[in-house]
C-alpha cells in the first residue's frame, strides 16, 4: 500500500490520517401542492396514502451532486440507481413516498422465555437451551445488529431506517447495562414504527418502555425513595436539554441559563414512580417488591398506584399535579410539561439535523425545523400536530441548506462509522449478514450497535472540533487509532476480500462488496474514476486530485497483473473512499 500513501502525499491528502476540522454543505428547497402529507401510524400503514404521491409535483428532477447529497442525509448511502431515482422526481417527492412506506422490522433473536424463567438454573445452562451462541442470540444485541445493516442495505424504506437510527441515538438504550434480545428488539421496532411519527407519541412509548425503565431505573421506582435517573435524563436528553434556548437553538442571552434545579428533577422523579413490568414474566424466587410485576421486557409497563406519589407537584411550562393524581394521570402532565416547553422544538430538532445533515447547522436553519416541529407543518408535510416528526424530518430534509449544490463552509458533519460501513457496501453493490460489523468493526470503530457505552450515546452532540469553534459530535469517537481503522476498514473490504459467511448466523452472507460493475470502465481509467466520483461524492474531483487518482488507477495494467482491471477498480474505490471529500459528509 505504500503507492496509495504515495498518492496521499501527491494529492496533499496525509490528513486524511487525523480528518480533523473539515466540513461543509449547503443548498436550496422543495416544494408541493395542496395536500398534507402525514406520518405513518403504529402499524407502518398510512390513514390516506394517496397524498403523498398526490400532494408532491411527479417530476421537479434535481442533479447528481444534490441526489448524492439526499442519499447522504436520508438513506445510508448512494446506490447508482438510488441516485438516478432521485435526480428523475427530485428530493420532495422521493422523501414523500419514503414516508408511508411499511417498514423493515427487527426479526432476529430469541423471545421472552428468558423471563419467564422458573428454573433455579440459569436459562442458558439449561439443558434444552444450552448452546454456545445461546447467550448471544437471547440476551445480546447482536441479532439486532444483523437486521440492522441488512434493512440498511437491501429494504427500501431507506428514509425511516435511518430517522430511527438519530432517535435510537438520542433516545438512548442500551445492550452493554440491559439485558434481553426480546426487549431490545421490542423497543427498536418501537423506534421504527414511531419515528415519522408524533415525538409526543414516542415520548411516551419510550417512558413506558419496561427495557428503557430497566435500563435508567424508573421500572419499581418507589414514592419512598425515588430514583431520580429517568427523570433527569427524561429532561437532560430526551427533551429540553440544560440551558434555556431561543427559537434558533442559541443560548438566550447568550449565556446557559438553567432550564431545571435539583428540585425540578425531584418533581419530575416523584411523578414518575409507580410503574411496574407488564405481566408475564416469572422466576423461582416471586416477584419483588410486594404488588410489583416480574421482569418482563415485551409491551408497557402497568401502574401500581401504592407506589406512586400522588402529591401536588409543580413541573415546567406552567404544568402542575393536584393532590390524589394516578400515575397515568402524571404521565400524561409530564408530557404536556415538556412538548409545551420552548427548548424542545430547538433542542430536539438540531439534533436531527446534526445526525442527518451538518453538524454545524446555521441559527436560521435549527429555528426554521423547529418551527415545522411546533406548527406540526413544513409545507405539505404533517398533521398540524405539535411534535409531528413527517413535517419535523422533512423540513430537515428539504431546507436550502440541505438542498442544492451551494456548499455552506460551517456545514457538513464527519461520516459516523456505522454510515461508512454501508456506504462502502451499498455503491459497491456489496452484501453483509452484519456479523463482521459488531464485535470486529463495530468495536474497532466504537461504533458498536446497540451498544452505545452511555445513555449520552456513542458521542455527544455537543463534542468540538480540536482546534476550531466548531461541533463535531463524531469527532468525540474519532482519534488517530480509529482514523487507521478507517482505513483498515476499506483495505478490508477492498483489498482483503470481506468476511466469508459465519455458520452460526442465521441466513449468513459474509460482508463483502462486488467489483463487476465496473469492470467495463475499467480500460479508460478517466472515465472509471469520474464514474465513481460521481456515485460517491457526487461530483467530480478536483483537478489536481483527478489527475492523481487516475495515475494512480493507471499503473495497473495487463503489463503488472491478471486481473488488471478487477485491481483498478480497487484502486478507484479506495482512493475515493478514503479522502477527506468522502469521510466528511458535505
Amino acid at each position: 500500500m505504500q503507492w496509495i500513501k504515495t498518492v496521499w502525499a501527491a494529492r496533499g491528502w496525509p490528513a486524511i490520517w487525523a480528518l480533523a476540522g473539515l466540513a461543509a454543505c449547503g443548498g436550496g428547497g422543495g416544494g408541493g401542492s395542496a395536500s398534507t402529507i402525514t406520518s405513518a401510524d403504529s402499524n407502518g400503514t398510512v390513514e390516506d396514502i394517496a397524498v403523498y404521491v398526490s400532494a408532491i409535483p411527479p417530476e421537479v428532477p434535481t442533479t447528481d451532486r444534490d441526489a448524492v447529497r439526499l442519499a447522504d442525509q436520508a438513506s445510508f448511502g448512494p446506490t447508482e440507481a438510488l441516485v438516478a431515482q432521485i435526480k428523475r422526481v427530485g428530493a420532495a417527492r422521493w422523501v414523500a413516498e419514503q414516508m408511508p412506506m411499511h417498514y423493515a422490522k427487527y426479526t432476529h433473536g430469541g423471545n421472552s422465555s428468558v423471563h419467564q424463567n422458573t428454573s433455579t438454573v440459569n436459562y442458558c445452562d439449561q439443558p434444552i437451551n444450552a448452546s454456545p451462541v445461546c447467550w448471544r442470540d437471547n440476551m445480546s444485541t447482536e441479532p439486532l445488529v444483523w437486521n440492522f445493516y441488512r434493512n440498511a442495505m437491501s429494504q427500501p424504506d431507506q428514509l425511516r431506517q435511518r430517522v430511527a437510527l438519530a432517535l435510537q441515538q438520542i433516545l438512548v438504550i442500551s445492550g452493554v447495562e440491559a439485558n434481553g434480545t426480546y426487549g431490545h428488539r421490542a423497543y427498536h421496532n418501537m423506534l421504527l414504527s414511531e419515528s415519522l411519527g408524533n415525538y409526543r407519541t414516542l415520548l411516551k412509548k419510550v417512558a413506558l418502555s419496561p427495557v428503557m425503565g430497566d435500563y435508567l431505573n424508573n421500572v419499581n421506582n418507589d414514592k419512598s425513595a425515588p430514583n431520580e435517573n429517568f427523570a433527569r435524563e427524561l429532561l437532560q436528553l430526551f427533551t429540553i436539554g440544560t440551558c434555556a434556548l431561543q427559537p434558533d437553538g442559541t443560548l438566550t442571552g447568550g449565556t446557559c441559563s438553567p432550564t431545571y434545579t435539583n428540585d425540578t428533577v425531584r418533581d419530575y422523579a416523584y411523578a414518575l414512580t409507580g410503574w411496574t413490568y407488564p405481566v408475564g414474566g416469572g422466576t423461582p424466587y416471586g416477584c419483588w417488591p410486594a404488588g410489583a410485576n416480574c421482569p418482563y421486557h415485551e409491551g408497557e409497563m402497568v401502574p401500581v398506584e401504592r407506589y406512586h406519589d400522588n402529591a401536588a407537584r409543580t413541573l415546567l411550562s406552567g404544568v402542575s399535579l393536584g393532590a390524589g393524581h394516578t400515575a397515568p394521570v402524571a404521565l400524561e402532565r409530564v408530557l404536556d410539561s415538556l412538548m409545551a416547553h420552548p427548548n424542545t422544538a430547538p433542542f430536539i430538532g438540531k439534533q436531527l439535523i446534526q445526525h442527518l445533515v451538518s453538524s454545524n447547522p446555521s441559527p436560521a436553519y435549527v429555528a426554521r425545523v423547529a418551527a415545522a416541529f411546533n406548527s406540526g407543518k413544513s409545507g405539505v408535510f404533517g398533521s398540524g400536530q405539535r411534535g409531528d416528526l413527517a413535517a419535523t424530518v422533512a423540513a430537515v430534509l428539504l431546507d436550502q441548506e440541505a438542498r442544492g449544490e451551494t456548499v455552506r463552509t460551517a456545514g457538513g458533519k464527519l461520516r459516523e462509522p456505522a454510515l461508512m460501513f454501508t456506504g462502502v457496501l451499498r455503491a459497491m453493490n456489496g452484501r453483509t449478514d452484519g456479523d463482521a460489523l459488531s464485535w470486529w468493526w463495530g468495536e474497532r470503530l466504537q461504533q458498536h450497535m446497540f451498544r452505545p457505552p452511555t445513555v449520552f450515546n456513542y458521542y455527544p452532540a455537543d463534542y468540538p472540533v480540536p482546534g476550531t469553534n466548531l461541533l463535531g459530535p463524531t469527532f468525540g469517537i474519532h482519534n488517530g487509532n480509529t482514523a487507521l481503522q478507517r482505513l483498515n476498514y476499506l483495505a478490508y473490504m477492498i483489498d482483503w476480500g470481506g468476511s466469508n459467511p459465519d455458520p452460526t448466523t442465521p441466513e449468513a452472507a459474509g460482508t463483502k462488496v462486488e467489483f463487476g460493475a465496473f469492470l467495463g470502465d475499467a480500460p479508460d481509467a478517466g472515465r472509471l474514476v469520474d464514474r465513481m466520483s460521481m456515485l460517491v461524492l457526487g461530483h467530480l474531483l478536483p483537478p489536481t486530485a483527478r489527475a492523481e487518482v487516475i495515475r494512480a488507477v493507471s499503473t495497473r495494467t495487463a503489463s503488472t497483473e491478471r486481473e488488471w482491471q478487477i485491481g483498478r477498480v480497487k484502486t478507484a474505490a479506495y482512493l475515493l473512499f478514503a479522502s477527506p471529500s468522502y469521510q466528511v459528509q458535505r
